[in-house]
């Protein structure tokens, strides 16, 4: 059997190259990442998984899977793409806090069915991002000070493992792959389905202020204040932000989980700077979390370095203010800390991260400034490199990164061992490799 006599059995689409639509198949989230396969899967349902990965596993060829490309590495050479985009289901079982969903569904689908019933689950930023890869990797987001990783609210997942046979993997049914799969990546099984917990949410105060540039080195003071106090319930995020054409700004985003006036006396210090441009703050519904940071919704050409910072201090507020911004559009760092530093006891892959701040950097990957990105953002990390830890979660690995980065020597050295028992053939490929 060919991957062309697969078309007889999968009821989704099997495309190869010169086919109509494969190269628009192929298209990663960040459109600077090309994507060299052999073909692309757009799979029906989890049936269709299962018999592409049986005949991959005959074949000796490996499958990748993407639900939405976010993420993607470029790794993938002569493999097979698989689309899972069209198993979106979202189920809320309200009584259980609970959430199923499909390996395609994203989280604005999440949120907008969980918000009404007063709940919502440990999203990120972008309500265009798919849950199944967030999750796999750890994923940090708005409530993740209070809750820990989204990986580790994953219940039980749904799975087609390396021979071609369904399953569903939990604590109790498979700890080992249960541990590895919340937060090592996609590297031991293709997931089909997830159920995650869900919290209850009595209200959201959050949203932007916007200053000018000028006020950078005020902005950054007030944020450090803000966040050497802030209780697990406050997230707040500092932005230098230069959109093309636009003048320097610098954006506080927050969500804090409570009421309007308790958010007010903890960001009290906002309002003692003065010449803000907008400030959105205010009562925020579940599903409108996306709205706070005004990321884009449509893949785009980027290029991006994320770090650990061990700690921010006055000098390293006047490293991250004194130069320009530009080529950069977004120099971000976000408060860790909270339950991120303090996993449970039946915490996945992510284990813990001990840095405080998170660090991100975002330039445009077009042809003529790409390499004055990147050299920009390796000249802000040789300016931290006294708070740079080097480790970095692995949702936020870039192309040329490695999944050694994110994890411990024991972590890795653990995850390798049940990539080898569960995924011998190597019939399955992460965006970033355990064995990379």
């Amino acid at each position: 059997m060919t991957i062309n006599d697969v078309r007889g059995v999968l009821k989704g689409r099997v495309l190869l190259p010169g086919d109509d639509g494969f190269e628009q198949a192929t298209t990663a989230w960040n459109l600077t990442v090309r994507q060299p396969v052999a073909a692309v899967v757009e799979a029906a349902d989890a049936d269709d998984v299962a018999a592409l990965v049986r005949y991959a596993r005959r074949a000796g060829m490996t499958v990748a899977a993407q639900p939405t490309g976010h993420g993607a590495s470029g790794d993938v050479e002569g493999l097979i793409l698989l689309r899972t985009g069209l198993l979106n289901e979202v189920e809320v079982r309200a009584e259980e806090r609970v959430v199923r969903v499909g390996a395609g569904a994203k989280w604005g689908q999440v949120l907008a069915a969980a918000g009404p019933l007063g709940l919502a689950g440990l999203s990120g930023s972008a309500p265009g991002v798919g849950v199944t890869g967030y999750a796999l990797g750890g994923g940090v987001g708005w409530f993740s000070r209070k809750y820990g990783f989204a990986s580790d609210s994953v219940r039980a997942i749904d799975i087609v493992d390396a021979d071609g046979e369904p399953g569903r993997v939990t604590a109790e049914s498979d700890p080992e792959l249960f541990w590895a799969l919340r937060g090592g990546g996609g590297d031991f099984a293709v997931v089909t389905g997830l159920e995650l917990d869900l919290y209850p949410v009595p209200a959201i105060y959050g949203g932007r202020v916007v200053w000018p540039g000028h006020r950078t080195r005020e902005v950054y003071d007030a944020f450090l204040e803000v966040t050497a106090e802030a209780p697990r319930e406050l997230s707040v995020w500092i932005n230098r932000f230069q959109p093309p054409g636009a003048p320097p700004m610098v954006t506080l985003d927050l969500a804090y989980l409570g009421e309007a006036a308790q958010a007010q006396d903890l960001l009290v210090r906002l309002d003692k700077i003065e010449g803000a441009i907008s400030d959105s703050r205010g009562a925020v519904a579940v599903a409108d979390l996306g709205t706070i940071t005004v990321e884009p919704t449509d893949p785009t050409p980027s290029i991006s370095r994320a770090e650990l910072l061990t700690g921010l201090d006055a000098d390293a507020v006047e490293l991250l203010s004194a130069k320009p911004l530009d080529p950069l559009i977004n120099l971000q760092i976000r408060h860790l800390g909270g339950a991120l530093a303090e996993p449970g006891d039946g915490a996945g892959a992510s284990g813990a991260v001990a840095e405080p701040y998170l660090l991100s950097m975002v330039g445009l990957g077009l042809p003529h400034i790409a390499d004055a990105t990147r050299a920009k953002q390796a000249e802000v990390v040789a300016d931290l490199k006294a708070y740079v830890s080097g480790r970095k979660p692995y949702t936020v690995l870039s192309p040329g990164e490695t999944a050694a980065e994110s994890f411990s020597d024991g972590v890795l050295a653990r995850l390798r061992e049940i990539k080898r028992a569960r995924d011998p053939h190597n019939v399955f490929r992460a965006n970033y490799p355990v064995l990379g």
